[in-house]
């Protein structure tokens, strides 16, 4: 089954908070950032008949139906793929409208990623535990292993990751909620603490508090609302995993799930005007501008740097907020952020320093759990109503 046409985005919120201090629950924030998006679409709570969230639903999806008093909900989806979460999601709704399950689907998300609260589940029942754990990989490594395979592989360099966080940062300037402003150069990068080696400081995302919702709806009610129209037309999702033992850490499972998307949509990566692109670390947005087809691999390097990801200067502007490097990185959930600044640019109300002209096709991509072990990947595309 098709998505294509068959779903639409009526409603976005971001929450403006990056920490938040002990004053609120969990619940309270889903409830908040589920408000704002419901009247950003002009619906109310008695239209959700249909209730997504990832691992961050406080006793889980039944607690929270109860907790948001979700009385008309039909259908349920809880999925949880780390970054990626709220990206599976978004399709998962389209699917279920396009199945007539249900109508208007509230997606909630809530973390603290500060406050060291976000659900993190590594008990021993995980398969890979006895295997991996006793080496002691923590995120930041994993990712530097890709980072160093694909510096050696292609001769990917330093100051080429760190033309990623400098587009950021240019990006970020103009967003008054974003967690770092400040803008940065290629030398700020690199003269930051080394991390792992070969990631500095400046090559890794914030980690932050907060959350934000989305609203898919039908076409019929999105066609109700008196807000611009964002279609959903593709849609693709994929887990890479170490294949057993066989691991190449120069591509992501976006080198799947974005040629279904693309397909689904019937568009190519030339016609993207705007990517919203995971940023956990530098060298997944070099690999997964690659893998999603912008240009060949091993070139994700050339490509990022000299400000080609800079909005109104290079060919792919990308992360226009700021992204996860300097804007908002809830837990370790941030695609949803992605959905809502690619909605934003597809409706005209990014920042005008930032908007892109014409912005009529968009795509936002997320990566959740490690390019170094096992993650999920998923795209979807986007078009102005």
């Amino acid at each position: 089954m098709s998505i294509k046409g068959k779903a639409y985005i009526g409603g976005i919120f971001e929450h403006p908070a990056r920490k938040l201090g002990n004053d609120i629950s969990q619940a309270e924030l889903h409830a908040q950032c589920s408000k704002g998006a419901l009247e950003d679409a002009g619906l109310s709570i008695k239209d959700v008949d249909g209730y997504f969230a990832a691992g961050d639903a406080p006793g889980g999806l039944l607690s929270m139906v109860d907790y948001l008093n979700l009385n008309n909900v039909k259908w349920l989806d809880q999925t949880y793929t780390g970054g990626s979460s709220y990206l599976y999601l978004v399709a998962h709704a389209a699917e279920a409208i396009a199945a007539g399950k249900c109508n208007v689907a509230l997606l909630s998300l809530a973390d603290f990623g500060r406050r060291g609260t976000a659900v993190r589940d590594r008990g021993e029942d995980i398969p890979e535990q006895p295997f991996e754990i006793p080496y002691g990989p923590v995120t930041v490594n994993l990712y530097a292993m890709a980072a160093m395979r694909h510096m050696y592989q292609y001769g990917t360099t330093a100051e080429q990751l760190a033309w990623v966080k400098v587009s950021a940062s240019h990006h970020a300037q103009h967003n008054p909620n974003a967690f770092l402003k400040k803008v940065v150069t290629v030398e700020d990068v690199l003269n930051s603490p080394m991390i792992a080696d070969p990631l500095h400081r400046m090559d890794c995302c914030v980690v932050t508090d907060g959350g934000g919702a989305v609203i898919v709806v039908s076409p019929e009610v999105a066609k109700s609302l008196k807000r611009p129209l964002v279609k959903l037309i593709g849609a693709g999702e994929s887990p890479k995993h170490t294949m057993g033992g066989k691991v190449d850490l120069t591509y992501t499972g976006a080198v799947r799930s974005g040629p279904i998307a693309f397909e689904e949509a019937g568009v190519k990566p030339s016609d993207i005007k705007y990517a919203s692109i995971y940023d956990s670390f530098t060298i997944t947005v070099v690999e997964t501008i690659e893998d999603l087809g912008f240009c060949k691999k091993g070139e994700g390097g050339k490509f990022v740097s000299d400000g080609n990801l800079i909005s109104g200067v290079g060919k792919l502007p990308f992360n226009t907020d700021g992204g996860g490097m300097c804007n908002n990185h809830p837990g370790n959930k941030g695609g949803i952020t992605k959905i809502i600044e690619a909605v934003r640019q597809l409706r005209g109300e990014a920042h005008p320093k930032v908007q892109v002209k014409n912005c009529d096709i968009a795509l936002a991509h997320g990566t959740g759990g490690s390019l170094g072990t096992r993650h999920g990947s998923a795209t979807l595309i986007m078009e102005r109503g």
